[in-house]
């Protein structure tokens, strides 16, 4: 009788550690949700914001492509700022060295030669420096106020050669543009040499401009061009910009140039073997390579079945909500921010090549779930730590 109410003690004892047991393993502490509980989040019960959890497969990974290239080509580009200029006239605060050069009377020197004051040879003369002033005229001896701006040079040679006319003999006029302040753009922020460009005959484009001012102080990729025109600012991507293409901007004066130092990064969270937050570091990025450079699944502690991709996705990838049959409660917008979760089983062959056609996008969270069990053997771990010093002492004792 003894011996059976002993053995109903210990039976009693060893569910009362069970029910311990597993209350210690819901209370643990753990980087992240394990695959069960974030499929429990998209549950209508628990989804606020339209969750979406979708199995990657070829279907997917298509039509992820083809969304990433329909919102590329929604994206205004450079080319937008359509608006055509030159850069060969002159405007307020240019300078200007104008020459005049007279044959026989002269009207800036005495005559020199035969007794009548013919002298078959040209004399110049050359003007001090000739500012352009802010309401874009000069103001030359002889020939009064010359409206200038907006002209080129062999046009402005004209306008002062017809004031002189009926002034001198046969007038002929040169001038040369010393100093074109208003024929610049200005490239600023993240380049090596920022300040102002001098557009030439040459026509420079946006990328002869970044060149010019030092180029970029980081890989391209990590960087956004804004140019503003008009009052009209459109950025992109430098690394999206080829050389001569539309969006290489032939640079028109007043154009002012940007670079900003915004690069593409993702975040790595769960039970991943290098949690942080990874810089894309080239254009391109698959899913595969995003979780190569996390150091792959923990094999401790992670659930490699269920290797979640979150991000906010533009485009109606997921019509349904598991379980429910209904699509998610979203804006109607064909643009509108869908919360989708994107399920990757690195248990499956088949997933390393989906995951190599599969492409990051910035800001994108790859989440690592953890493994069940792994709560089961931190608190086995726990419980080894407390009681292995007793074990010990009685090893030594031999009590």
């Amino acid at each position: 009788m003894f011996f059976g109410q002993h053995q109903r003690r210990a039976r009693f004892g060893t569910a009362l550690s069970g029910m311990v047991l597993l209350a210690g393993c819901a209370s643990l502490p753990a980087s992240g949700p394990t695959a069960k509980e974030v499929l429990r989040g998209t549950e209508a019960d628990h989804n606020a914001i339209g969750m979406t959890v979708v199995d990657i497969d070829n279907a997917v990974v298509a039509r992820v492509a083809a969304t990433d290239a329909g919102v590329q080509a929604g994206v205004p580009g450079l080319v937008t700022l359509t608006r055509s200029g030159r850069n060969d006239t002159v405007g307020p605060g240019d300078q200007l060295d104008i020459a005049v050069f007279e044959v026989g009377a002269s009207l800036f020197g005495a005559p020199r030669g035969s007794a009548d004051g013919y002298d078959p040879s040209a004399q110049a003369q050359r003007f001090p420096t000739v500012v352009v002033d802010r309401d874009g005229a000069i103001r030359l001896p002889y020939a009064g106020t010359i409206h200038v701006a907006g002209r080129t040079p062999g046009e402005i040679e004209q306008l002062i050669e017809r004031g002189y006319r009926g002034k001198s003999q046969s007038p002929q006029v040169v001038v040369a543009v010393k100093n074109n302040l208003s024929g610049t753009v200005y490239v600023t922020g993240d380049v090596r040499r920022p300040g102002r460009v001098e557009l030439s005959l040459q026509s420079e484009r946006l990328l002869d401009a970044i060149g010019i001012a030092g180029g970029s102080v980081a890989q391209t990729q990590d960087m956004v061009v804004r140019v503003t025109r008009d009052g009209q600012q459109v950025q992109q991507r430098l690394d999206r910009v080829r050389a001569a293409s539309p969006d290489d901007l032939v640079l028109i004066p007043g154009d002012r140039v940007e670079l900003l130092r915004q690069p593409q990064t993702y975040v790595v969270l769960g039970a991943a073997n290098k949690p942080s937050q990874v810089s894309f570091d080239q254009s391109n990025l698959t899913l595969a390579e995003a979780v190569a450079r996390a150091g792959g699944p923990n094999d401790a502690a992670a659930n490699p079945r269920s290797v979640f991709l979150f991000r906010y996705d533009p485009a109606p990838e997921a019509q349904v909500v598991p379980g429910t049959g209904a699509p998610p409660a979203l804006s109607k917008s064909p643009l509108a921010q869908r919360p989708v979760i994107y399920r990757l089983n690195l248990l499956e062959p088949s997933s390393y090549f989906l995951a190599q056609r599969f492409a990051m996008r910035d800001k994108d969270v790859l989440y690592v779930s953890n493994a069940g069990i792994n709560r089961t053997a931190k608190f086995v771990s726990i419980i080894n730590q407390l009681f292995s010093p007793f074990v010990a002492a009685r090893a030594v004792t031999g009590n």
